[in-house]
């Protein structure tokens, strides 16, 4: 199996669909890596090798066990310490959705956070997956004294349950 096809993968079962593997989340995400190994049919350097060249740091290998380091539509709590923001973030999207996030916020869709970037480029980069990108600029500092919770995840990602319009700047 090719590195690309692993990754992607990996972040289906791990993010999405665990128990398709016979696997079951265990406390922050993790998971034990032989039986994931077993059911994909590739060895521990392979997976050692994705992870570590994975350009967004997706997975965090942690000697006999492995997880997604944020991005999941199943129950799970990451386990991550509540963390004081920068105080500004960045978030990038489309063109499509901006009057909804315009009424609404952004809001987390079918995962658990609202995933947020600490640098407008690397938001930027997630916008063009889908065309255009266009960069929302976040309050987070006035978010987080409003009592809003943010979480950092291992590769640097800013989570939070949601963002209201009141605290976004548009392009």
């Amino acid at each position: 199996m090719n590195e690309q096809r692993l990754s992607k993968q990996l972040a289906y079962l791990l993010r999405h669909a665990p128990e398709q593997a016979g696997l079951t989340l265990e406390p922050g995400g993790w998971v034990p890596l032989a039986p994931l190994l077993a059911y994909l049919g590739v060895s521990r350097a392979q997976v050692e090798r994705v992870v570590n060249t994975n350009n967004k740091q997706r997975f965090t290998l942690d000697g006999e066990r492995i997880r997604a380091n944020q991005g999941h539509s199943v129950p799970v709590d990451l386990r991550l310490p509540l963390t004081v923001p920068p105080v500004t973030l960045y978030h990038g999207t489309h063109p499509g959705v901006l009057e909804a996030i315009r009424r609404e916020g952004l809001r987390p869709m079918n995962r658990h956070h609202v995933h947020l970037s600490r640098e407008p480029e690397t938001a930027r980069q997630v916008g063009a997956r889908r065309g255009r990108p266009v960069v929302l600029t976040v309050q987070a500092g006035a978010m987080h004294e409003a009592g809003h919770s943010f979480y950092r995840s291992d590769n640097g990602v800013w989570l939070t349950e949601a963002v209201p319009p009141e605290f976004l700047q548009f392009p």
